[in-house]
């Protein structure tokens, strides 16, 4: 394939996520939640996991936990089982109750609305921290990168990275600001329900008129 201009990738991620606005316009975060603490701990529970089981688990979890004090207090045993289907159980609980704690002493109880704030609390990422920040406070701090979005961004040529936060930065060279937090919405609908890993539906595709099919065989 040959290199491609910055130019002329602008130009294609410009088309793209015109199309995708209109053809997904309620593209939003699928996790289900009503305060930044319950998005924070949705999204801990989404690592290796489908956000279909994460909401399966919160619709009770959040019951009972209904804020970062509750789940701060939290018998770390009991909340191991409550969220053992997720995968990974005995440190996402670890991470949930110790941030919960840290966002008590450290925060008067509520999700920091800053990138550095959220990246010093345990098992919080760049990914995490942009859902929050994105969902939850509206702020562009970047894209999130996740399996769908590092996957159409391979295949749209918008990459050439495996690496998230490479990934990151050559998305965020290519978008606007302003669509930061739609595009990764976006991508990640379009992934699970068009452009999926092992058989894209290329026919089907609003994008495949400039789409390169990077890796599709």
């Amino acid at each position: 394939m040959p290199k491609e201009t910055l130019r002329s990738k602008k130009q294609r991620i410009k088309k793209a996520v015109a199309l995708l606005r209109r053809y997904r316009p309620q593209a939003d975060c699928a996790l289900y939640h009503k305060n930044p603490v319950q998005l924070l701990v949705a999204t801990v529970l989404s690592a290796q996991c489908t956000d279909k089981r994460v909401n399966q688990v919160t619709k009770t979890l959040f019951k009972k936990y209904p804020t970062a004090k509750a789940f701060s207090q939290a018998n770390l045993k009991e909340l191991e089982k409550e969220i053992y289907s997720t995968g990974f159980f005995r440190s996402k609980a670890q991470n949930i109750k110790t941030t919960c704690e840290k966002i008590q002493k450290e925060f008067k109880g509520k999700v920091p609305n800053r990138l550095e704030d959220l990246l010093t609390l345990p098992g919080v990422g760049r990914k995490t921290a942009h859902v929050i920040l994105g969902t939850a406070f509206q702020i562009s701090s970047g894209v999130v990168v996740d399996t769908h979005v590092r996957r159409l961004s391979n295949r749209l040529n918008f990459t050439n990275s495996e690496d998230p936060e490479k990934i990151e930065k050559d998305l965020c060279d290519l978008l606007p600001r302003k669509d930061w937090i739609y595009f990764s919405h976006a991508l990640i609908l379009h992934g699970r329900e068009v452009c999926k890993a092992r058989v894209p539906r290329c026919k089907t595709c609003f994008l495949e008129e400039f789409c390169p099919k990077k890796g599709v065989v």
